[in-house]
């Protein structure tokens, strides 16, 4: 295939400490996604991605651990590999800033600053995270703690090289203003030049003589290079700059997307350009900042003790049901909320109904009514024609909502194809033409849902390419014949192929069943975590009397909830998009409601009050993290907020503002 252009895409580099959640996961599934839809469209791409193994915490690890660096850092990447080789991560370039091509080129970009005069010596004083391996002063610390993690920081004062960061505020400033797609989303902009920028830059500190674990500065050897010029230009010494082989730099750079958490855009917006700018290298094309996936409303971290596991859901559930959560659920730029409930009402919803139960019924079908084999279509219906037209129209819109980075939408898409299937089975009744012999409509309606499922399948490799994968087996596409040029027209698959059957694509899940599963898990945990803490923290006497007597003494239950309780309750703004009454019920309406990016189904008993027609269009408070409910053989996920009064008066709560966006969370 010709190539039609580059595509450069990188996350950021992690830090091996060798224990990863489902959060860390997130920005390297969807560039994966990204670099693999790029990859479709033509384009040569670049995917990179690895690890920041220098450093004091690394340092301090190993010594706890009784290795040295190296060795320890060799066996965290090797772990961090097999879970990207676990979740499919199909990057181009694994960089390890240990590399001895990094490690030559950092040498040559930090001379070359200093020689430049962008670097010079001095003697830093200030607050020094070890976590977050950051530098503070006295007004950025909150609480006197961290301002990013909030942990205990230490005053440091020790001779360093400094990056004369503040030369370059006004330029920064300017590429920002003058370029509006470069950082994204619009809220970090704003934060960056009205917190960091505007308030005055002041120079960075760039090595450290504190340490001994990082790359020597080539002229002063007691001094290590500090992390911002070591891990950040990762994104350059990857390609090949500063060696003798610039090829891939030339060919790549600059990058059309940096990807990364919230919490690190700071120095990917601003230190980054900073020293590109020195360097006299073009700034990448964008910077993109994501929320954080949270769990009951708090940031996913192994320090809250909070962390979800991606290798136990991948082997539970399957490493596609894992990437489809991760790109579906998170509305992007946005902070998603992961619960287990909402988690496998997923799978069973999007995954188990609606996709792998087409593909099965589809492929049973054949066998049943054809032996197997696809047959062949003859005239068309005005169903045919609007199936046919949704099908054809997939490919541009999933383009167009890819390219704009709103990934959640576009699977979306794919979905609402499936489900546009489904009910064109239970339409034109297969079982039914069946039994009248009308052989012709029923040849016709097996073809366009075979024919169908394939664009389907190809639609959905970039997102899910095990998945996608089996079913293009089920019809005898190969992956080589399965690029997104074979699904711009309708009526790719040959008559006669031979279609297969599988087992379940993904097998429904009893979720109370598995929530238990869930719940008994995180006990063991926390039991388990209670007792390390117990023994290592075993109480006096005295004080164990205390307890004692406080654990006999009597708790009247009020009916009051502390302030964890409510924590865990997530309210968000949504909007009312479609409503109808439900069959045989004078009191619940079914609404169809969106929250951002999100679709959702929630049944109401509201209808004494509201008709469909008042609800449509209305902006409402929703419980969103309500365990899903069937009411009515209507599965509803979610509640709307009302008040009601004696005389069952009620009132739907709303934002005060009626243009308040929707998926707003409600504090």
């Amino acid at each position: 295939m010709k190539k039609n252009g580059k595509f450069y895409i990188t996350t950021p580099i992690y830090f091996p400490s060798g224990s990863w959640h489902l959060g860390t996961c997130y920005t390297t599934v969807m560039c994966d996604c990204l670099a693999r839809f790029k990859r479709m469209q033509g384009k040569d791409v670049f995917y990179l991605t690895g690890t920041d193994e220098h450093g004091q915490k690394i340092e301090t690890n190993a010594k706890n651990a009784g290795m040295t660096p190296k060795a320890y850092v060799d066996e965290k990447v090797g772990k961090l590999k097999e879970l990207w080789k676990l979740l499919g991560i199909s990057y181009d370039k694994f960089i390890r800033t240990t590399d001895k091509e990094h490690v030559a080129a950092v040498q040559k970009i930090f001379t070359r600053l200093y020689e430049k005069g962008d670097i010079y010596l001095s003697e830093y004083e200030g607050h020094y995270c070890v976590p977050c391996e950051s530098f503070w002063t006295d007004a950025q610390l909150k609480d006197g703690k961290c301002p990013d993690c909030g942990r205990d920081v230490k005053l440091m004062k020790e001779e360093s090289y400094f990056f004369r960061l503040s030369k370059y505020q006004d330029r920064i400033i300017k590429h920002i203003e003058e370029n509006p797609e470069f950082l994204e989303p619009k809220s970090r902009k704003n934060e960056m030049i009205n917190n960091f920028l505007k308030p005055g830059l002041t120079d960075l500190c760039v090595s450290r003589t504190s340490i001994k674990w990082g790359i020597p500065v080539p002229f002063n050897p007691k001094h290590v290079i500090y992390v911002w010029i070591d891990a950040l230009n990762n994104y350059i010494t990857a390609l090949g700059y500063g060696s003798d082989d610039e090829k891939l730099f030339k060919q790549f750079w600059p990058a059309d997307i940096h990807m990364m958490g919230k919490e690190i855009v700071r120095f990917h917006s601003i230190i980054w350009p900073a020293f590109l700018m020195a360097l006299d290298i073009p700034l990448p094309k964008k910077v993109y900042a994501h929320g954080w996936m949270t769990f009951s409303g708090d940031k996913i971290s192994k320090s809250k003790g909070n962390t979800v596991d991606p290798v136990v859901l991948s082997d539970r559930y399957g490493v596609d049901a894992v990437r489809y959560y991760l790109l579906r659920e998170i509305p992007f730029g946005q902070d998603g909320n992961y619960t287990n409930s909402i988690f496998l009402s997923r799978i069973n919803t999007d995954l188990a109904n609606d996709l792998g139960n087409l593909v099965s019924r589809t492929a049973a079908m054949i066998g049943q009514y054809n032996g197997g084999l696809l047959p062949k279509a003859s005239a068309r219906t005005s169903d045919d024609d609007k199936l046919i037209a949704q099908a054809e129209g997939l490919l541009p819109k999933i383009t167009e909502f890819t390219d704009k980075l709103l990934v959640p939408e576009a699977l979306n898409e794919i979905i609402k194809l499936a489900q546009a299937c489904n009910k064109y089975i239970d339409v034109n009744a297969p079982w039914i033409l069946k039994k009248n012999g009308d052989t012709d409509r029923l040849n016709t309606v097996l073809y366009n849902l075979a024919e169908t499922i394939r664009i389907i399948a190809v639609a959905l490799t970039p997102y899910l390419p095990d998945t996608a994968e089996k079913i293009l087996a089920v019809f005898e596409v190969a992956q080589g014949n399965a690029g997104f040029d074979s699904i711009t027209k309708f009526g790719g698959l040959k008559q006669g192929i031979a279609v297969t059957k599988i087992p379940p694509l993904f097998p429904r899940i009893d979720i109370e069943k598995e929530l238990k599963i869930f719940e008994a898990d995180a006990l063991e945990t926390q039991n388990a975590q209670l007792a390390a803490a117990v023994k290592a923290d075993a109480p006096s006497a005295d004080k164990a009397d205390k307890n004692e007597k406080a654990a006999t003494e009597t708790v009247v239950d009020d009916g009051m909830i502390s302030i964890d309780d409510f924590a865990k309750i997530r309210l968000k703004t949504a909007k009312v998009i479609a409503c109808e009454k439900v069959e045989k019920s004078e009191k619940l309406l079914k609404l169809t409601v969106r929250l951002g990016a999100e679709t959702r189904t929630i049944v109401s008993g509201i209808a004494h009050k509201y008709t469909p027609q008042e609800m449509v269009g209305k902006n409402v408070i929703v419980v969103a993290n309500l365990k899903p409910a069937k009411l009515k053989g209507i599965v509803s996920e979610g509640m709307i907020l009302c008040a009601e009064d004696e005389e069952r008066n009620l009132s739907i709560a709303a934002p005060e503002n009626g243009d308040f966006p929707d998926g707003s969370t409600v504090r």
